[in-house]
This record gives structure tokens, sequence and C-alpha cells, in this order.
């Protein structure tokens, strides 16, 4: 067989997955703008139902509504809530992130450590809040909750990811006398990275809500859950609508940038996809 026949098939194998490939991300597209337009469809019909007494106001009137209040009203506490979940969100997966790290490096913790994430995801965080609102006072609450709700889902996908090291790679490290150390940070932190980002887009979302939740506690003059509870206080239901829908749009910043950076570090991850 000459080399022409056997280059000829990768050619075509080539030509077909850069045919193929564009394909499925445009379908993947039209799919979500499908599934946007549908639920703003099912939003609309409910509200022109009048389900639940009316209380379902239509997209037109809650767009209308935050384009009156604007950016003065929405600006502030959207920064002030972004700010405390992005310090949650920080805090709590370096702490997940380092005590994965340490499972590996000292295996003996690793009961401890799996009961006190199992603990932490367990207990009924509205009950620690106000806890953490009575002896710390002030934006405490608001990034202690973020934390907590991220914590547990970073560490279980950060030690899933270091556990699938490939063995002849740490056999390789320890062949040339290297220890724990070296094959964490040679073959396994790499390793961890495409599960690590995989718990860190589900993370930033809870990080969202974790601020959010803290906010409704109290001992904060401002806030996307504060503007929330006064838009209730207020029976204005197309303000508490929008502000809803800024906090998803929150949440959904925090998803985006996370897959964006993993799509960065991570760029054979997108190529395996495919």
């Amino acid at each position: 067989m000459s080399s022409q026949q056997v280059a000829a098939p990768r050619v075509r194998g080539v030509w077909s997955v850069a045919v193929r490939v564009p394909g499925r991300v445009g379908a993947q597209r039209f799919a979500g703008v499908f599934g946007v337009a549908g639920l703003i469809a099912l939003w609309w019909a409910l509200a022109a139902a009048g389900v639940a007494g009316g209380t379902v106001p239509t997209p037109w009137r809650v767009l209308s509504t935050m384009w009156s209040d604007g950016w003065a009203l929405y600006g502030p506490n959207f920064q002030v809530t972004a700010v405390g979940a992005l310090q949650g969100f920080l805090w709590g997966n370096a702490l997940a992130i380092g005590i994965a790290a340490l499972i590996m490096l000292v295996p003996r913790i690793e009961p401890l450590a799996t009961q006190l994430a199992i603990l932490s995801y367990c207990t009924p965080l509205l009950a620690l809040g106000p806890i953490i609102l009575v002896v710390f006072g002030g934006r405490t609450p608001t990034v202690f909750l973020a934390a907590m709700y991220c914590f547990f889902t970073t560490m279980v996908g950060a030690v899933s990811g270091l556990r699938s090291a490939d063995p002849a790679s740490l056999d390789l490290v320890r062949a040339y006398g290297g220890g724990r150390w070296q094959q964490l940070y040679r073959v396994q932190a790499i390793a961890a990275l495409p599960n690590t980002f995989a718990a860190l887009k589900i993370a930033a979302p809870s990080a969202v809500l974790g601020a959010i939740i803290g906010e409704y506690l109290g001992g904060v003059d401002s806030g996307i859950g504060v503007a929330l509870t006064a838009a209730q206080n207020a029976y204005n239901v197309p303000r508490t609508w929008g502000m809803a829908l800024a906090a998803a749009a929150l949440a959904g910043l925090g998803f985006a940038v996370v897959a964006v950076a993993a799509r960065l570090i991570t760029p054979w991850t997108a190529e395996e996809k495919r």
C-alpha cells in the first residue's frame, strides 16, 4: 500500500471531523436558543392565563419595570451581592481544594475530612446564618453562606480529579525518587483540573445563592436579597421578578466566567468532547 493510500483516509477523516464539529456546535446553540424561547413563551402563557391569582407578570411588564428602575436600583445591589458571592466563592473553594490536596498527601485524614464535608452539606445553613450574624455581624453571614454552599461540591470534585491521575505516570515519578508531593503537583494536580473546573461551574451559582440567602437574614442594607425583600413587602410583583432575573443573571455570569476559564486552562477537555 502506497503512502498516498495511507494518507487519504486520514485526510478524509480530518475533513469529516472538521465538517461535523461545527454542525454539532450549531445544533447545541440552536437547542439552547430554542429552550430559552420556550421558557419565555411558557412564562407569557402563564401570565396571560392569570395563574396564581395574576401574580405572574408578563415578561414585557417585568422588563419595562427593570428599565424604569434603571441602574440606580440594580447596579449597587448587583455589585454588593456579586462581591459577597465572589468572596465566599474564593474562600470556600480555596478551603475545599486545600483539603482535597491534604487528603492526597496524608490519606489518614480522609475519613475525618469526608465527615466534616458531609456535615457542612447536611447542616441547615439557615440555622447557622443567624449565629454568624450575632457573633460577627455585618456582611460576614453573606460570605460565610456563599462559601459553605460551594465547599462540598468542590471538595468532592477535586478529590475525584486527583484520584483520576494515570497510575503509570505516578509510578514513573515514584521510580525517579519522587514522593507524594512530587506526584501531587507534577501529575495529580494536572489530572484533577477537568473535574475541579466542573465542580467550580456548579459552585459559582451556588455561591450566588448563598450570598442572597445571607442577605435575607438581615444585618445589611443593600444587595439583591435586600431588594427582593423590600419589593415583596411593598407587593411590587414586577420588581420582585426583576430582582429574581438579576439574581439569575449573576449566577449565569459566574457559571460563564468559570466555563471560559476552564476552556482556556484545560483546552484538551474541549477536544475530547468533540
